[in-house]
């Protein structure tokens, strides 16, 4: 039977396990895939421990963990247009994509273009997917200062690479252990911890002229106190409250292909690189998720499954 790595209940990771479980059948909208490869991020490990994203409720347990891959289609549900068994896709999983089989919204799924690996398109629907969305919300024109937080992460280093893409000039905020690819990545660098704001002044002295946040409270309170128009501050790290209490808004997810591709594009050009750290095979896929959980990775994890 096929293989996936689930949940059984909430909690830590005495819960994780791999497990045989059936092939599921597409139903309509959506896309049955075999998974080459799985992007791993921290909202997977959050899941466990009983986050629900907005309008969510109770998972069914056991619940495969991932929310994004990359494959080869097997079938296609009805009413599904423009995908056919053998195409190489990518896209966000509907209930989990650690697992040999997945199954996928047709209309956030996109082509695999060839020039693009699956391990590398695996790390495209959600992590540099929300950093595309949040670096188009903010609208910045070119030549603009944007703040990044959290930018040594898998969303932070994508959004760095994104807004510079679209002509900006970026201050990238971790630790001072990711200086190194930080700066790789074509962004100043400012180290986390107490007194950020006046170390991001002293790397950009002309002022910030957006923020993306990815790390929450207190830093996203902190950094909130650069800006002049908070309008331009938005997060992916911190409830929606929050942010509002600071008059920012959270980061508004698109969701549709056309993003999807948009992302991949800018990959196939080189503007954007997904930085892969390490993959893991499905077995490990508990590896795979503490390297995320543990705060420690540069980039991109990825669980690649064999054909």
């Amino acid at each position: 039977m096929p293989k996936a790595y689930v949940y059984t209940r909430h909690g830590g990771p005495e819960t994780e396990a791999l497990i045989d479980l059936d092939r599921p059948g597409p139903g309509p909208g959506e896309i049955l895939v075999a998974v080459r490869a799985a992007g791993v991020n921290p909202v997977d490990w959050k899941l466990r421990q009983g986050f629900r994203r907005p309008g969510e409720g109770e998972p069914v347990f056991p619940a495969v963990f991932g929310s994004e891959a990359a494959g080869v289609v097997e079938e296609v549900g009805p009413g599904v247009t423009g995908f056919a068994t053998g195409d190489e896709v990518f896209g966000s999983a509907l209930h989990g994509a650690y697992a040999e089989y997945a199954l996928l919204a047709a209309d956030v799924t996109a082509h695999k273009p060839a020039a693009l690996s699956f391990r590398d398109a695996a790390t495209l629907p959600v992590a540099a997917a929300t950093a595309y969305d949040g670096v188009r919300q903010l609208d910045l024109p070119g030549g603009s200062t944007l703040l990044v937080t959290g930018a040594g992460g898998g969303v932070g280093s994508a959004a760095v690479q994104i807004a510079r893409a679209f002509g900006l000039r970026v201050v990238g905020v971790a630790s001072e252990g990711k200086r190194e690819f930080v700066e790789s990545l074509g962004a100043g660098h400012v180290s986390s911890g107490p007194d950020l704001a006046a170390r991001v002044r002293a790397v950009a002295p002309d002022g910030i002229d957006g923020v993306y946040d990815l790390v929450g409270d207190p830093v996203l309170a902190e950094v909130a106190e650069l800006l002049k128009d908070r309008g331009k501050l938005i997060t992916a790290g911190s409830p929606q409250q929050a942010v509002a209490a600071l008059g920012g808004a959270p980061v508004r997810r698109v969701r549709t292909a056309a993003v999807l591709e948009a992302v991949a594009d800018l990959a196939v050009r080189g503007a954007l690189k997904p930085h892969i750290a390490r993959t893991f095979p499905l077995d490990q896929a508990g590896r795979a998720l503490r390297t995320v959980e543990d705060g420690h990775a540069l980039g991109k994890i990825v669980i690649e499954v064999t054909a």
